[in-house]
């Protein structure tokens, strides 16, 4: 397969990823499924990890990919192949900038995933608004989960999405990794069509 072509079907690939990670940075904004106020959403929703880092900072490097396959400039001696060697390079810095949105999604994720949600407790006679877990102590304690009195299934709905933010997450990064190394393959050999000036014997 040529790098273009091999680009593109990475593209293909981040795309829905990108669709994905958005769409969950989305839900979470609805903790447990129901609408809450503002100030009860656990703060590292408020980063935007899914929307901006593997969502709207994915789709460059997407639609650069997606664009590889079909790119016919001419860079020099009038040869599509130098056009395309120069394209491919230049695919290695938006794969970069995948890479750094990825990760940081990555990242909240996994600050997300150690601090646990923010849900309602007993405080007393009555109940509180709090992050009960801050030490990630209750991902092998699920008894704990209980402290949370509501939303209903709050512990399961962040520890869920956010961990499909953060598996999406790596999944983003590796992808973009690879697409650095088939840029590079791309730029110093080519897509499979020859030097530049190949094509006229020169």
């Amino acid at each position: 397969m040529c790098s273009g072509g091999f680009a593109k079907c990475l593209g293909i690939t981040l795309m829905p990823l990108a669709i994905v990670c958005v769409l969950c940075n989305i839900l979470l904004f609805f903790p447990g499924g129901k609408p809450v106020d503002s100030e009860h959403i656990t703060v590292e929703v408020w980063y935007f990890g899914g929307i901006l880092g593997s969502g709207v900072l994915m789709i460059f490097p997407a639609l650069v990919f997606l664009g590889l396959k079909n790119n016919d400039c001419c860079g020099c001696c009038g040869n599509e192949s130098c056009g395309r060697r120069f394209a491919m390079l230049s695919s290695i810095l938006f794969a970069g900038v995948g890479v750094l949105g990825a990760g940081y999604s990555v990242i909240v994720s996994s600050v997300a995933i150690n601090h646990g949600p923010m849900c309602e407790v007993r405080n007393g006679t009555g109940t509180m608004w709090d992050t009960p877990f801050s030490n990630g102590d209750y991902l092998s304690n699920k008894s704990s989960w209980d402290e949370c009195i509501k939303p209903d299934n709050m512990v399961s709905w962040h520890l869920s999405l956010f961990s499909v933010l953060l598996i999406m997450g790596l999944i983003q990064m590796a992808l973009c990794a690879v697409q650095v190394v088939n840029g590079l393959l791309g730029a110093l050999c080519g897509d499979c069509c020859g030097c530049c000036g190949g094509s006229d014997g020169n």
